[in-house]
């Protein structure tokens, strides 16, 4: 048997609420006293620039040019390492978002893991419903920190599950159909988790807590910074359409990720997630073959603010579903600290956030989401 005794436990029990995908199915009970736990308040409803916004287009194309580009290929190669690396940290420290391309995820993991990502979800809903989360965890099919009845909804259901390391997986929680879903997710974990190692490592260097050959060689565990690929865990999103109120509903309310390192493939080629910026919510257009890299609250932790946590969300489209699938990247439960690292700290520069035990940060996290509180980042604060 897998140990699991570093493994969080008892992460917090979530209220029942509806199927989302089974509610899109049968429009013809989605009426107001339904739909009334989706809807949201003018201000935070996504109709500014929702698919049926008239500048969304617009929105759209600019967008596509402005979020940028890190090749992974050319940032493990020598000879242009240093022009790659000067995006990377142009990204971190202007965006937080960016999209990897040359990233050496087979094409063949990629396909194997969107086919049976999509085949999960056509299963019928009590196949699904048995990998329901426990009483008093994340883990499992549904929705995870629903807290009150007056709660606002995201319009999707989840399938959330550790990956990395293989003791920490519940695989109980694993859906055995289709029946290459296991191997499949397995093989694309260990391949997201060797690019958010590369990342990780060039991050490193830029921040000058490693050489430019502990980079190239993606070395995982040598600072607080490399440490956060340890730990992996996945969020399965579908994003079923909603014809009735697309424009009032959304599919993931606003957030920073709590997390190191978020590594997302969009399944589907559906735009649907946006990012805070200038005031404005700006949509990330999926680019083929490529995954989108964000910077998480550990990181501006660990960085004193320098790399950006920036807060996202998904919208949702009227007509068509969306699925996509995110690769958290953290420490282990167990291991060390979580605050800015003294290595990188100018002279004089006082911490903005303190440190804590990674165990500790989780409680926190944990905490702050029962409370529903979208971040744990202000919590990390020091005010002076």
């Amino acid at each position: 048997m897998a140990d699991t005794s570093s493994k969080p436990r008892n992460l917090g029990a979530s209220l029942p609420v509806p199927n989302v995908q089974d509610l899109a199915a049968r429009p013809a009970c989605l009426d107001h006293h339904v739909l009334h736990r989706y809807l949201r308040d003018d201000d935070d409803a996504p109709a500014a620039l929702s698919p049926s916004s008239t500048n969304y287009a617009a929105a759209l194309a600019a967008a596509s040019s402005s979020v940028p580009v890190v090749d992974l290929a050319r940032l493990l190669d020598p000879a242009h390492a240093d022009d790659e690396a000067a995006r990377l940290r142009a990204a971190c420290e202007d965006w937080g978002f960016f999209h990897v391309v040359n990233h050496g995820v087979p094409d063949e993991v990629i396909h194997d893991v969107k086919e049976v990502i999509k085949a999960f979800f056509q299963l019928p809903l009590a196949d699904r419903q048995a990998l329901a989360q426990g009483p008093a965890g994340v883990e499992g099919y549904g929705q995870a920190f629903v807290v009150s009845e007056d709660q606002k909804l995201d319009w999707a259901d989840m399938l959330f599950l550790y990956t990395q390391p293989p003791e920490y997986r519940s695989l109980n929680l694993w859906p055995s159909r289709p029946a290459t879903f296991r191997d499949s997710l397995h093989r694309y974990s260990l391949a997201v988790q060797r690019v958010a190692t590369h990342l990780l490592a060039a991050m490193a260097r830029n921040l000058g807590l490693l050489d430019h050959q502990d980079t190239a060689a993606g070395n995982g565990n040598q600072n607080q910074m490399t440490a956060i690929a340890a730990a992996q865990a996945v969020r399965i999103n579908y994003y079923p359409p909603c014809p009735q109120a697309h424009d009032r509903v959304l599919g993931l309310s606003p957030h920073s990720d709590a997390v190191g390192l978020t590594l997302l493939l969009q399944v589907s080629p559906v735009p649907g997630l946006q990012i805070r910026r200038g005031g404005a919510w700006i949509p990330v257009v999926p680019l083929p073959g490529a995954l989108v890299a964000n910077v998480g609250d550990v990181i501006e932790v660990l960085t004193n603010g320098r790399y950006k946590s920036i807060e996202h969300r998904a919208v949702v489209n009227a007509t068509q579903e969306r699925v996509s699938v995110a690769a958290f990247h953290s420490a282990r439960f167990d291991a060390g600290t979580y605050g800015p690292i003294q290595e990188i700290m100018r002279p004089g520069e006082a911490p903005l956030y303190r440190t804590i035990a990674v165990e500790d940060y989780v409680k926190l996290v944990l905490s702050n989401k029962l409370q529903g509180k979208s971040s744990a980042i202000d919590a990390m604060k020091i005010n002076y």
